[in-house]
């Protein structure tokens, strides 16, 4: 018997490694992937784009706030695998009636490291996952080491429109900002708050507004009205799967961020 232990601390036994994988996490499913899991996956969500063919090859059991429970019954997973912020707690305790639901809670860098090392133990990936960790480790010195030189910006990040939300503390994507070098205009409220144009930049000293691809697609011509409600900001897009998406997507988030900061 072997015993795992998942990031809010729930406790799971299993005889075997798990074979049959129901992913309800975009970038999960991704990291899966990329540990060498393809085979082993046998449902994913309609947001689980990345790898692209696994939409004609994977059976899609529903979005990450409403599943279809019988189709994942069907599949006969051996285990699911959530995220706290992702999916709700409704959803997952009727889940756990079909079989274990391993949870993960991700809001910094090192939560990211443990995630993929818990899933190389879970999956017998240890080899690919210690692989992963360290080249994200490389990449992520090299990043720091990029930024030394970069002054610090005020950013507000936009995620939603009608009403207007924005990222605040205890995201990963605030940790993604402070990496940047992006002052979050928003750091002191928590999760993703509404908030009124009228209150944006107060102070005068907004550098720039974020507006991100996901999960609204945001379009150039959204960022005129917002940034009328400045005094100095630009606006400017950004690929919200590169600030948003944790596992191995942080790779590809190193080297965007670089190509962001040079084209400032």
């Amino acid at each position: 018997m072997k015993i795992f232990t998942d990031q809010l601390g729930t406790i799971h036994f299993f005889e075997n490694t798990p074979q049959r994988i129901v992913s309800l996490v975009p970038s999960q499913t991704e990291l899966l992937y990329d540990l060498g899991l393809e085979d082993s996956i046998v449902g994913i969500t309609k947001f689980c784009v990345h790898p692209y063919h696994f939409k004609s090859t994977k059976k899609i059991v529903g979005g990450t706030k409403k599943v279809n429970f019988d189709k994942i019954r069907l599949l006969q997973p051996d285990i699911i695998i959530c995220n706290k912020e992702e999916n709700t707690k409704e959803i997952v305790e009727e889940l756990r009636d079909i079989c274990p639901v391993w949870i993960t809670d991700i809001f910094t860098l090192e939560d990211n490291f443990q995630m993929i090392s818990d899933f190389g133990k879970l999956f017998s990936r240890r080899t690919e996952a210690k692989k992963w960790n360290e080249k994200l480790s490389f990449a992520l010195s090299d990043f720091k080491n990029f930024m030394k030189e970069i002054p610090v910006k005020n950013v507000g990040y936009f995620i939603w429109k009608n009403p207007y939300m924005v990222a605040g503390s205890g995201t990963f994507i605030d940790e993604l900002l402070q990496l940047n070098h992006f002052q979050n205009q928003f750091a002191s409220q928590e999760r993703y708050p509404e908030i009124e144009l009228d209150n944006l930049d107060s102070n005068g000293d907004l550098d720039l507004v974020l507006l991100s691809s996901e999960p609204f697609p945001f379009k150039a011509e959204d960022g005129f009205e917002i940034v009328n409600a400045t005094q100095n900001a630009k606006a400017i897009l950004v690929d919200g799967e590169m600030f948003s998406w944790y596992g191995s997507r942080l790779l590809k988030a190193l080297n965007y961020f670089k190509y962001l900061h040079n084209s400032l």
